[in-house]
């Protein structure tokens, strides 16, 4: 080894990651603008980071989203694409705000109000920037090459004046309006949430069947009674076994609450289900609300925000919680004998996604975003989406299936375009108005009778509205209101919308993803993305979803900390599919550290073995193994690169690895040795050449290690370095012949093996057919430990030896004075004898019509084969016989 050689032995990613992280950031090379060699007439990448929440720290599925960005951006790079990742954090108003409640409740035992609504958004604003400083400080750990100088937030200036821009431009059309319906309501948050934040839980419950009153003949079954307290209608089938009643109105008291049920008729409910039945609600259930749009049904109101019995459900149960008067309900049923059954049943329970809070459906006055609304873009200066004609009528749900049914964005895997479909198909109007303190407020100013929409009014006497809006509001303009827009004069949203790919968990497809094609097509006139690349979940080794409660939930910091970031990144990269989810374990972290230091290690061994360390431009083949070599190389690189342009990382790292391990240090690292020894250093180049690939190859993959290792060349960062390209093709003899080599050098190692000869005894060989490896002695001498090498083609007569064919080829190894032959005769004698007293039992249980007939189809079936088998092993082992006759 070279005295000047300064590599360490060992990697320790603890000792190079911060100082490599800190390379790149000061170079700037995350940063488009600054990229070499790379103009404005450069094809752009670009891709938005999915901003993680300012509530906490990331887990791995937040690890699994940085390594697949990461991998799709530095790849991009080094193809000499001007590329832009943009990262930022988005401010998860009701998940932040409810957690500093929380703080503040434990803590100060204060609520909100106590503190009043600019200090508490203080305290939250205090929480949201150290949750964003761990956040970063997370992402910088995974090797993330975002450009920070562009880093963006949810809540910014920058942002709010987009969302104001963008609520004005929908009002303006008509596409946002204030509207008093029926909404999801959280009595835990105090806040509307949207449908698609409301998560169902598999519960009991008590279904009652029962009738509102002795003169009305038509039982219906709820979950709910305390609800009926609110009913204006019972609802059947327009052909069912109640439709005579359909018109009457029946007057009850119910529960001390005088009502008039009228008798609708209605498609959706099922004659044969329950009683055929339902009590309708307008005010508590939007099923029910539409049918009193359509039937001019009286809205009731029996429950408040706090989940509490208004004064309009009656003196029985007013002030009580839901709960209270549900029993207080089931026992008026009871005495007044109108309850006629009562089971236990299974339902999904809605509850909100961030507080846990029970659901409960209530009407109020709201913001809306009318996804059904006509419009056209014809006295609009932005451009028709692509394939829509200007004075064309369209909603915002027909141009969210528009681009995706024309192919403008493609979503991977495939089969989420159904679920996409079936969202957008189904999807009603988007609440957009949340009743909390942290967000982006209603751009919505009041003065007496006068209003005005988007900007601040800067006279005195106007009052904001109070609400803020839904956190998907602002996220859904994510990948253009970073990049400098409402502002279509920007430079970066003129060369980097649309983005390139847009990828993100499949779970979040429609909270944002689809949010993000509404709010893109409707205010840009074009697709956000080009791309949408869904990740699946990250689950144990048993296939459970991680959790703190299971407590089998890894954090990324400690598997970088044990491992490295680069054997983390790989267990996430190698063995993960779009749209699959994926079984991951400590062991296989730690696996990938393994290979991590087999790279070092192949390096480590290259540089100390060459003459001089250099960059090759242009590399000769000298020999059939650096010819081999060479041509896989090329193979491997194009096979790499239409993977990763195929977004298909988990096959381009398990096919680089193969090629890595097993190839080049397993194969052409160890003919190099004897090459070198014989012939002055002739690989050399070849070894450098290689190994520059491979670093490049695997840099999307690893980045510590490879832009280390590449230190050595002097030539440079890698992270700017060109993509390598295939250049000398594999001709078929040349495969050919070197597959004829390892075979052989394959056959050999196991005859040695199973004849337990010393590594240190060399075996004379005799190759028959095989004269195009004459050029191979040296290398098939020193890697199958050859003492002499006889070429023939005319099978000789040897015995006691051991042989096998290759194809045509016949390799011959005379075993006397090896191995104890009369021993070996006995052994192979007694195996003889074990699988024929096995072949006789089964061929007697065989032949016994009565197992048979009566035994199982597929056990008759296993002891066949078994017997196949046992047949086929007793010929080999005789013909193995044959060579000590």
């Amino acid at each position: 080894m070279k005295d000047d050689f300064l590599m360490p032995k060992t990697y320790d990613p603890r000792m190079v990651e911060d100082e490599v992280y800190a390379l790149w950031e000061n170079a700037g090379y995350f940063n488009p603008d600054n990229l070499p060699n790379v103009d404005e007439e450069a094809e752009h990448f670009s891709i938005v980071l999915p901003p993680p929440n300012v509530t906490g720290t990331l887990h791995m599925g937040h690890a699994m989203m940085i390594a697949i960005e990461d991998a799709m951006v530095r790849f991009a790079r080094m193809q000499g694409k001007k590329t832009l990742w943009l990262p930022g954090t988005d401010h998860a108003a009701i998940a932040t705000q409810s957690k500093v409640e929380k703080i503040l409740k434990n803590e100060e035992n204060l609520s909100r109000h106590d503190l009043g609504r600019e200090a508490f958004l203080e305290k939250v604003r205090v929480f949201a920037q150290d949750s964003h400083d761990t956040i970063v400080n997370q992402v910088r750990k995974m090797g993330a090459s975002v450009d920070w100088s562009r880093e963006a937030y949810t809540l910014d200036d920058e942002r709010n004046n987009a969302v104001n821009h963008a609520f004005k431009r929908m009002h303006e059309d008509g596409l946002i309006y204030k509207g008093y319906r029926v909404i999801n309501w959280d009595p835990i948050g105090q806040t509307t949430v949207s449908d698609d934040e409301v998560v169902h839980k598999e519960s009991t419950a008590k279904l009652y069947t029962f009738r509102y009153g002795e003169d009305c003949p038509i039982p219906i079954a709820t979950t709910r009674p305390e609800t009926k307290v609110g009913d204006t209608a019972i609802a059947v089938h327009p052909e069912g076994k109640w439709k005579k009643y359909i018109g009457e109105t029946f007057s009850v008291e119910f529960a001390g609450v005088k009502s008039s049920l009228l008798v609708i008729g209605d498609e959706e409910v099922d004659d044969a289900f329950g009683t055929g039945a339902l009590g309708v609600t307008p005010a508590h259930s939007q099923t029910d609300y539409e049918m009193a749009q359509k039937n001019d049904l009286k809205m009731v109101q029996v429950i408040n925000e706090d989940a509490r019995m208004t004064d309009d459900a009656g003196d029985l149960v007013a002030g009580k919680t839901t709960l209270e008067a549900r029993e207080i309900i089931i026992a008026w049923l009871q005495e007044n004998t109108l309850l006629e059954k009562e089971e236990e049943i299974s339902q999904n329970l809605s509850v909100a996604e961030r507080t846990s809070g029970t659901i409960e459906p209530l009407p109020k006055e709201q913001w809306f975003i009318d996804v059904n609304k006509t419009f056209s873009f014809k006295n609009s200066e932005r451009v028709p989406i692509e394939g829509i004609e200007s004075d064309e009528e369209v909603t915002l749900k027909s141009l969210m299936q528009h681009v995706v049914e024309s192919g403008q964005i493609e979503i991977l895997p495939d089969r989420f375009k159904k679920t996409y479909f079936h969202w957008i198909d189904n999807l009603r109007d988007w609440n957009i108005s949340r009743q909390i303190w942290f967000g982006h407020r209603v751009p919505v100013w009041y003065k007496d009778d006068e209003v005005r929409i988007g900007e601040a009014p800067s006279e005195e006497g106007w009052k904001q509205d109070d609400d803020t809006l839904d956190t998907w509001f602002s996220s859904g303009l994510w990948t253009f209101s970073t990049l400098g827009w409402p502002s279509d004069q920007a430079k970066d949203f003129q060369n980097f919308h649309p983005t390139s790919v847009l990828e993100t968990g499949y779970d979040i497809l429609f909270f944002w993803v689809a949010r993000m094609i509404l709010m893109s097509t409707y205010l840009v006139g074009e697709v956000p993305f080009k791309t949408v690349y869904l990740h699946g979940l990250v689950r144990d080794e048993k296939g459970r979803k991680m959790s703190k409660s299971l407590g089998n939930a890894m954090n990324p910091l400690d598997m970088i900390e044990e491992y490295g970031a680069d054997a983390t990144r790989l267990s996430l990269l190698i063995g993960a599919t779009p749209g699959n989810d994926m079984k991951l374990s400590e062991e296989k972290v730690a696996g990938f550290r393994n290979f991590t230091n087999k790279l070092w290690n192949i390096s480590r061994f290259v540089f100390a073995s060459v003459q001089q360390v250099q960059i090759i431009e242009n590399v000769d083949a000298d020999t059939l193994a650096d010819r081999w070599i060479l041509g896989r190389l090329s193979e491997v690189t194009k096979e790499v690169t239409d993977h990763c342009e195929k977004y298909e990382y988990s096959l381009a790292g398990e096919k680089l690895r193969d090629f890595t391990w097993n190839e080049f240090a397993d194969w052409y690292i160890e003919i190099a040795k004897i090459q070198n020894q014989n012939q002055n250093g002739s690989s050399d180049s070849v070894l450098l050449y290689v190994l520059q690939s491979i670093l490049k190859l695997w840099h999307p993959f690893m980045p510590f290690v490879t832009e280390e290792i590449y230190k050595q060349f002097n030539a440079g960062q890698l992270i700017i370095a060109s993509w390598p390209e295939s250049q000398m093709n594999l001709s078929a003899s040349d495969k050919r012949h070197f597959e004829l080599l390892q075979s052989i050098v394959s056959g050999i190692r196991n005859i040695r093996a199973n004849y337990s000869i010393a590594p240190n005894k060399s075996v004379n060989t005799i190759f028959v057919h095989a004269n195009a490896l004459q050029n191979s002695e040296e290398v098939l001498r020193r890697l199958a430990r050859i003492d002499t090498i006889t070429w023939t083609d005319e099978i000789p007569v040897v015995k006691q030896a051991s042989r096998f064919m290759v194809g045509r080829q016949q390799v011959i190894i005379p075993l006397e004075g090896l191995i104890d032959i009369d021993a070996e005769k006995e052994r192979i004698h007694a195996k003889i004898t074990e699988a024929n007293t096995y072949k006789e039992s089964l061929e007697s249980r065989l032949g016994n019509d009565s197992y048979v007939e009566n035994a199982p189809e597929q056990v008759v079936a296993e002891s066949k084969n078994q017997l196949e088998e046992v047949k086929e092993k007793i010929q080999l082992l005789e013909e193995e016989l044959k060579n000590f006759d």
